[in-house]
């Protein structure tokens, strides 16, 4: 029998999935990565993904903005062990709401909207990918599985 302490305890992160009346992406860029993401964060003990995604928004903003339904989850090999990322619907924001933004400066440099073919210059392709995925499942009022960022059931 295993141990419980051998079982695997993969990296569980989120992302929410904001946009503006345009459709172009809400991006932060954080001070520890050279690489811009949904904002977001990692998922501590005791926490659900949705409740860990909204306080992190809510410290990296200063505003309490609601999440909607789970879009993405995504697994993925990192360096040191494997990863889970959740994307939850932020919905559409307004400028009222951008207005009250204060980002937490050890924590953002910045944060810009970037339309999604743009997304790539900005982001690691596999965070693309997923990022594109939360696109998709929001048109179709679903919610996808992906693996490395791609739908586990593609060819």
């Amino acid at each position: 029998m295993r141990d419980v302490d051998d079982a695997a305890r993969p990296d569980c992160a989120t992302g929410a999935l904001f946009t503006d009346d345009e459709g172009a992406v809400l991006l932060v860029e954080p001070t520890f990565r050279s690489r811009w993401e949904l904002p977001g964060g990692e998922v501590e003990r005791g926490e659900t993904p949705r409740e860990a995604c909204a306080r992190a928004v809510s410290e990296q903003f200063g505003i309490d903005l609601a999440l909607g339904r789970l879009l993405v989850v995504d697994w993925a090999p990192v360096v040191r062990e494997e990863h889970i990322g959740f994307v939850f619907d932020g919905g559409e924001l307004t400028p009222e709401q951008l207005d009250g933004v204060e980002l937490v400066p050890d924590e953002l440099c910045a944060w810009a909207f970037l339309p999604p073919e743009e997304l790539f210059v900005m982001m690691e392709p596999r965070l693309v990918r997923r990022v594109t995925a939360a696109l998709g499942a929001r048109d179709a009022d679903a919610t996808s599985y992906l693996e490395h960022g791609v739908p586990a059931d593609a060819p």
